[in-house]
């Protein structure tokens, strides 16, 4: 059998971009390296589809110890559908170059229907254009579809008490969709063979499709010539704009035109890099830190999450809280007490421990000082709603609420070194040169969620006992990130 050209993922590759799909052919040492979080987020796809599986239960898997032997994957699949099996996993196909491999493929009384498994709560045309290259090669390949479906997880599901998959799946036939564009498959694969033959890289400028709908793993390579910070940093500009003036050869943001249209904020934001000005706004500062209440609870969650729901009343991709960080500071400038909270790691409910000494440490009167007031109040009103029994007194921490990042993202102050970023990892540096995430091991939520989840599920290959001091040190820096802040902004105050 002739090797293929083609594969599924390739074909969608090359609907995104031809000069991605070329150099994943023929200049596969320029892609990105895959980060910690992107191996996450394939681990879990895998781990859903494995788990869709037992939706159709009693099949055969096609595939092989060699992963890339798909020549036996594929006589494999011919063996068993021959041999009268139902069902298949991983069912192999190639015709006219093309690879596909199905997650499911089963008989019924109908005939044979196609699934393919998405980790997604919702189908989206990245998802169709998949299950149509999936039809038009099975198709071809002489068996007859009766229908093809995409399963993705339902995210209104609740977990009780067992996991319920036929609640947890949504199983949604695409066949019409599929019918509307499957003219454009013969053409667009006869494309891209012919793009792979170039002996040169296709030329492509950047454009947003490098990050629609999902970010291409040639960034690093097509983006070299653009500058760490650029005009595709300037807050919540359009990516119209963005391209507008990258295509006009305006990448620094010391070049942008005075005349060119941007808001208020974007403008300060130009302004300030254009003339290294800061600006404080003495009135709306001072107002906003004398209407604080002491003490004053400066507090800071961390989460993580995962596709299928693992605890009792708890949703797919839910974000489960499993550590909390709080400084309490009794007076304007005064001292700090701390305290934490680390769930352990061994498969229990991280909640319940959480909740009993979120109420035990906060209680009493006093505002709860938070950068990004909507994370940690919708936070607490989940576990309102999962705990019945504590509702009264974590509403009460909710109406306690203040935002710290207020000041910042309204732009009351600024810097040139915040970059545009109202981020706290981003304000800390600029206000204080004395505290950085730089030095710690653990620097960012994403990295602490995905530890622990590591932890959570068996998989975590580090120590454990240093990771979770890693943990504490940078959910503490968080909160004391805060306490500095608003001392810092009480003394600009001031001094002005």
């Amino acid at each position: 059998m002739q090797k293929h050209v083609l594969s599924k993922s390739t074909f969608i590759r090359g609907l995104k971009c031809s000069k991605s799909l070329y150099l994943n052919k023929h200049n596969r040492n320029l892609k990105d390296e895959l980060s910690e979080m992107q191996k996450a987020i394939f681990n879990q796809g895998d781990m859903v589809g494995q788990l869709a599986q037992q939706l159709f239960p009693n099949g055969t898997d096609c595939t092989t110890k060699t992963f890339y032997n798909f020549e036996e994957s594929i006589k494999k699949t011919q063996l068993c559908i021959q041999g009268g099996e139902k069902v298949i996993y991983e069912a192999a196909f190639q015709f006219n170059g093309v690879l596909a491999i199905l997650d499911i493929l089963v008989k019924d009384g109908n005939g044979w229907k196609a699934y393919e498994v998405k980790s997604s709560t919702s189908i989206s045309k990245t998802h169709i254009n998949d299950a149509a290259i999936q039809s038009y090669v099975i198709e071809n390949s002489g068996l007859k579809l009766d229908d093809i479906y995409i399963v993705h997880i339902n995210n209104k599901y609740i977990k009780k008490n067992e996991l319920d998959l036929a609640k947890l799946f949504t199983i949604s036939s695409v066949k019409d969709e599929i019918s509307k564009i499957e003219i454009e498959i013969s053409s667009e694969i006869e494309r891209q063979k012919k793009i792979l033959n170039q002996k040169n890289i296709p030329t492509k400028e950047i454009g947003p499709h490098c990050t629609s709908p999902y970010s291409c793993d040639f960034i690093g390579n097509c983006w070299k010539n653009v500058p760490e910070y650029s005009v595709f940093n300037i807050s919540n500009l359009s990516q119209e704009k963005k391209f507008d003036l990258y295509n006009k050869g305006i990448l620094k943001i010391d070049d942008i035109p005075s005349e060119y249209p941007l808001s208020k904020n974007q403008k300060l934001q130009v302004s300030c890099e254009q003339s290294n000005q800061t600006i404080i706004n003495k009135e709306k500062i001072s107002n906003f830190t004398s209407e604080l209440l002491y003490p004053l609870y400066y507090l800071d969650f961390e989460t993580f999450s995962s596709a299928v729901p693992i605890f009792k009343n708890s949703k797919p991709y839910e974000h489960m809280v499993f550590q909390f960080s709080l400084h309490i500071q009794k007076h304007k400038n005064g001292e700090t007490t701390h305290y934490e909270h680390l769930a352990v790691a061994d498969g229990s409910d991280p909640r319940l421990s959480f909740i009993e000494n979120l109420i035990k440490y906060c209680k009493g009167t006093g505002d709860i000082v938070v950068y990004n007031k909507s994370f940690e109040s919708s936070k607490i009103e989940q576990l309102a709603v999962a705990f019945p029994e504590h509702q009264k007194e974590l509403k009460q921490l909710i109406s306690r609420i203040k935002d710290l990042m207020v000041p910042f993202q309204k732009k009351w102050y600024y810097k040139k070194e915040m970059k545009g970023s109202h981020s706290i990892k981003n304000v800390l540096p600029a206000m204080l040169d004395n505290l950085s995430y730089d030095s710690l091991t653990i620097k960012e939520g994403g990295m602490a969620s995905h530890t622990f989840a590591q932890m959570m599920s068996g998989t975590f290959k580090g120590n454990t006992e240093n990771t979770r001091k890693d943990l504490l040190e940078y959910c503490k820096l968080d909160t004391l990130a805060m306490v500095e802040i608003i001392n810092k902004l009480n003394l600009e105050v001031i001094s002005i």
